[in-house]
Parts: C-alpha cells; structure tokens; sequence
C-alpha cells in the first residue's frame, strides 16, 4: 500500500510543473469548464504539484492572415509568455467547450499564434521535427450531447485534429482526454461527479 505525504500526494510519486489552459472564450468566467479547471488545480495544488494557470479569452493578440505571419512575423507579448509558459511545463491541460465540432475560433486563433515553427517545431528539416517533446497533455472538452456520441457519430473530428495536428505535430505525447458530456441536462449529480473526477485527474497530474 503506497504511503501517503503532505497534500496528500502518494509516497514516491514525482511532482509535476501543470500548465492549465483556459480555452472558453468568455472572459467573464463562470462556466463549467471554469470549474472544472478549478477543480483540478485544487486537485494539483493538494497534491503539491506546481501550477500556472493562462486564460485564452483575457490575452491581447490578433487572428493571423498570411502564411508569413506565422512563419516569421513579430509574436505578441502575451503569446510569448504563453510559449514561455509551455516551456515551463512538463504537462498541459487543455480546457474548452466544444463548438460546431471542434473548439472555438479564439482558441483555434491562440493555438496559431502558439505553435509556430521555431518554437513548436524546427521547419529548416526535410521533416519538420516537434520541439515541445518531452512534455504530455490532457484535453478537457464539455459538449451539450452524450461524449460517446461525438466519439462514436462523429468521430471526434475536432480532437483528433487537435491531438494530431497540433499537439501530437509538435512532440506533445501521450495526450488523454476527457469528454463531458450532456452539460445542459438536468441535474448536478453528472457534474458532481465530473467534478470529483477532474480533482482526482489533478492530484495525479494525468
């Protein structure tokens, strides 16, 4: 039976640097997957592993136009320090709702601004190799239908572009992920739940 320390982290058991993103792009707060971030950075937090915390919808950066931008333009300050803030990390968790399938555009515009060559991958290759490995992922996505439908019917078309094309493109591995599901239903009991779940998810940094 492992032992168990301070905060309640197992004996043995190495902490973690736990970047959270917040995804949503309502700068106001106050939605599930807020709560659910919150949870799991109470679950790290207990566990006494260290915790930065960045919010998509409160940086200041603009959409990106031309495929020169992206590949040489200037990066804004707040898109530096959130690369900064990816470096730091040795796990990333990722939160948003989903919409028209996949994530929302400020969150799609943030990720283009991020994962830029020189800092997501080196592009001078033949190949283009991943420069974030090292490092591994959680995706959290809430939705308003059952998570086994998006997975089964639609093929969780969004996320997996996420995890391939983006995270998994830039050396981001193994990335795990959790749907939630039917957040509009009546009823707390699903969310009690989801919510334990991701504070149990944060003391292990998985």
């Amino acid at each position: 039976m492992p032992r168990v320390g301070r905060g309640g982290m197992l004996a043995g058991m190495k902490t973690r640097r736990i970047l959270v993103i917040q995804g949503h792009p309502d700068p106001d707060g106050g939605r599930l997957g807020h709560a659910l971030a919150d949870a799991y950075v109470a679950g790290a937090q207990d566990a006494a592993h260290a915790v930065r915390r960045l919010d998509v919808a409160k940086l200041d950066f603009p959409v990106l136009r031309r495929a020169e931008e992206f590949e040489r333009g200037t990066v804004p300050a707040d898109i530096r320090a959130a690369q900064d803030a990816i470096r730091w990390a040795d796990h990333v968790v990722l939160f948003f709702p989903l919409w028209l399938g996949t994530m929302p555009a400020l969150l799609k515009a943030f990720l283009e601004q991020v994962f830029r060559p020189g800092f997501a991958m080196d592009a001078t290759t033949k190949l283009p190799r991943g420069l974030l490995k090292g490092r591994d992922a959680r995706i959290v996505v809430t939705m308003g239908m059952p998570g086994v439908m998006y997975r089964l019917l639609f093929r969780a078309h969004g996320l997996r572009g996420l995890e391939r094309s983006i995270l998994g493109f830039a050396g981001i591995q193994p990335i795990r992920h959790s749907l939630v599901g039917m957040v509009g239903a009546p009823g707390k009991r699903h969310i009690e739940r989801w919510l334990g779940r991701m504070e149990a998810l944060g003391r292990k940094a998985a």
